[in-house]
């Protein structure tokens, strides 16, 4: 586990590596309320590990980084100022970004900031537009309140109240690993994103990958149209799976697409 610290605010950053040294970069960035730990927990550390060099922070508010409570301590700026700052603590100057769910959000904002550190961008279940509401609708109406009220066991509660399911192990553990208070301060942030406007993401000059479930009625359409906006972005529509499903099962197509970006046959984990 190392550390990485914003200049801006000094919220301090915590990552970890994995995978060969002088390898291919990948930084893979987690969505809302998980953390670094799913990146192993779904498969990724294990068919990557061993062709790329693997970067994994838990953004702020999450895992084991700083989790402020102030809600303008999430804004955008912020966490790109935070992917910058783990990037140059890691000596990482260019790599292939994968990021799910807010994570992808987080590497787009990135790709307009700085685009030289990019080597490509592949977005899992992943928006541009403004994300009011966003949060209730992903998760159940109220989502905040439960948090700051009930704490994470509540909030779990209720999610699965809401799908009808359990939530699967791996996400339930990173789910309840979080500040309740930091997840509120950062769900109500991020409910006033502005989201980033086409002639912006038609800006973007690196190899994209827009992955997204067929059942993800929250990011179909968003994903769909980020892949007709950015110049050349390829789409994968992953038939049956939803959003929660998403980071898992876009496994394969993640490998194929790093693999052939950095000249690699995919290395066979079976």
């Amino acid at each position: 586990m190392s550390h990485a610290t914003n200049p801006a605010d000094g919220t301090r950053i915590r990552f970890t590596t994995a995978g060969p040294e002088g390898a291919p970069v990948v930084l893979l960035v987690h969505g809302s309320a998980l953390s670094s730990a799913v990146w192993r927990a779904f498969g990724y550390v294990k068919a990557l590990g061993g062709d790329f060099r693997l970067v994994m922070p838990d953004l702020r508010g999450h895992g084991r980084s700083d989790t402020p409570h102030d809600e303008d301590a999430y804004a955008m700026d912020a966490i790109v100022g935070d992917l910058l700052a783990v990037l140059d603590a890691a000596g990482a100057d260019r790599v292939h970004y994968v990021g799910y769910s807010f994570g992808a959000r987080a590497g787009l904002a990135l790709a307009v900031a700085a685009p030289e550190r990019l080597a490509s961008l592949t977005l899992l279940g992943g928006s541009a537009r403004p994300q009011q509401g966003s949060m209730d609708a992903m998760f159940f109406p109220g989502t905040v309140d439960v948090l700051e009220r009930e704490g994470m066991d509540g909030f779990i509660r209720a999610w699965e109240e809401r799908r009808r399911t359990p939530v699967d192990p791996a996400t339930r553990s990173a789910f309840l690993k979080n500040d309740a208070q930091a997840l509120a301060a950062y769900f109500r942030r991020s409910d006033r994103e502005p989201g980033i406007d086409d002639e912006m993401l038609a800006g973007i000059d690196v190899p994209v990958l827009a992955v997204v479930g067929s059942d993800d009625r929250l990011r179909v359409e968003d994903t769909r149209a980020l892949s007709r906006t950015v110049p050349g972005a390829r789409l994968a529509i992953l038939r049956g799976v939803d959003h929660a499903e998403t980071v898992s099962a876009a496994l394969p197509a993640v490998e194929t697409f790093l693999s052939a970006r950095a000249g690699r046959k995919p290395t066979d984990t079976r």
